[in-house]
């Protein structure tokens, strides 16, 4: 009987022995835990800051582009206006050539004397 208690004393021993070291075991694992709990803490707060930059970001740059756009659209229709005026101004310049002509031409005509007879000579 004394053997079976001695046996009972050293099995004891070595199921303490475990037991302890499971306890260390597992304490080690939660500061780890606690450690990787932490530092997911802190990419939470950083994403969230990142995400709202992003936010801000994207509404700047849907804003910058929609002003560009206005601007994209107002040089358009100013260089379509200026197109015209051009092609109007060429008309008007050609007309005003013609004219001229028409002008320089007429008054290099000479015209008839109203002092010189005029014959009636029909040959």
């Amino acid at each position: 009987m004394a053997q079976h208690g001695a046996l009972l004393q050293t099995y004891n021993q070595e199921l303490v022995k475990c037991l302890e070291e499971l306890k260390r075991t597992r304490g080690e694992l939660q500061l780890q835990i606690d450690k990787a709990e932490e530092e997911k803490c802190l990419k939470e707060k950083e994403i969230k800051k990142l995400s709202s930059d992003l936010s801000r970001i994207n509404q700047v740059l849907d804003d910058k582009i929609a002003k560009r756009n206005a601007l994209d659209k107002t040089i358009s229709e100013t260089e379509g206006a200026y197109v015209k005026i051009l092609e109007s101004s060429k008309v008007l310049l050609d007309m005003i050539r013609r004219e001229t002509m028409t002008v320089k031409h007429s008054l290099t005509k000479k015209p008839v004397s109203k002092d010189l007879p005029v014959s009636n000579d029909v040959h």
